[in-house]
């Protein structure tokens, strides 16, 4: 895959991508506190057949420093890479927060995108977020603090693995970023979604997966309720935690590749 930059104001972003004439684009975004090579078993599944692009979302992995970090921003800096590449239509799949910056671009660029892949995320919405669900959102960056650097990227790591293979990719991840890095990450991250979220309509299809074993927050409370109030699908990846597409890439390349050939 072709490694790139794309300049923006607030700082150059990383991305890489392999395109094929005549086939689908698919658009991998990582999680917080990751970058774009938690996809590692995805590429090596699609890069065979599909257009891809794997992208290091503003402040993480490669595209760092960056400035202003917000899920409008990160759209908008996704929107001019697929400019950029000459892209006009693709399959959205995210994982964690990248599930918010993909329903992002999906809310603010409907026109663009085939379908979305959610892995492990959450949904846009005020109905989903209690007020105690937001005040537990809000102390994660300070509480975060309270750890050693090793600690927090074992226990974060620890959090979102099942597998080996998972729990040393995120290590790996988690190990370029100092403490301080880490909790801003969380911090901004939580207290942004929670200052964008607001009611949206995804006026395409949508597809949720999660692992049997997550257990990061109410992920799993909020899958289910996402699944209940919109109809959309929901796919069950056993043998798997936070980071499914880890832990268990065949089921969910499996999934992922059974989705996006029905569109």
């Amino acid at each position: 895959m072709e490694e790139k930059f794309l300049n923006t104001s607030y700082g150059n972003v990383y991305y890489k991508i392999s395109l094929k004439e005549n086939s689908k684009c698919l658009v991998f975004t990582h999680g917080l506190t990751a970058d774009h090579s938690m996809f590692e078993k995805q590429t090596d599944f699609f890069d065979k057949d599909y257009s891809v692009i794997l992208w290091d979302v503003p402040m993480h992995g490669k595209s760092r420093p960056y400035k202003n970090f917000s899920y409008s921003d990160s759209a908008d800096v996704l929107k001019k890479i697929l400019e950029k590449e000459n892209i006009n239509s693709v399959f959205l799949i995210g994982q964690s927060m990248g599930g918010f910056v993909s329903q992002m671009f999906g809310y603010r660029y409907p026109q663009m995108v085939k379908a979305f892949i959610s892995i492990d995320s959450t949904p846009f919405g005020m109905e989903y977020y209690s007020k105690s669900d937001q005040w537990w959102l809000r102390q994660v960056g300070w509480m975060s603090a309270l750890f050693p650097h090793k600690t927090l990227v074992k226990s974060i790591a620890k959090s979102v693995s099942k597998s080996d293979f998972t729990y040393k990719n995120m290590t790996e991840m988690l190990s370029q970023y100092s403490k301080k890095e880490i909790c801003r990450l969380l911090e901004i991250a939580y207290s942004q979604f929670l200052k964008e979220n607001t009611d949206i309509s995804l006026n395409f299809p949508v597809l949720l997966i999660m692992g049997e074993y997550d257990k990061t927050g109410k992920v799993k409370e909020y899958c289910l309720h996402w699944s209940k109030n919109t109809g959309y699908p929901l796919k069950i990846i056993k043998n798997a935690a936070h980071n499914s597409n880890a832990d268990n890439p065949e089921d969910v390349n499996k999934e992922i590749k059974n989705f996006i050939e029905l569109y």
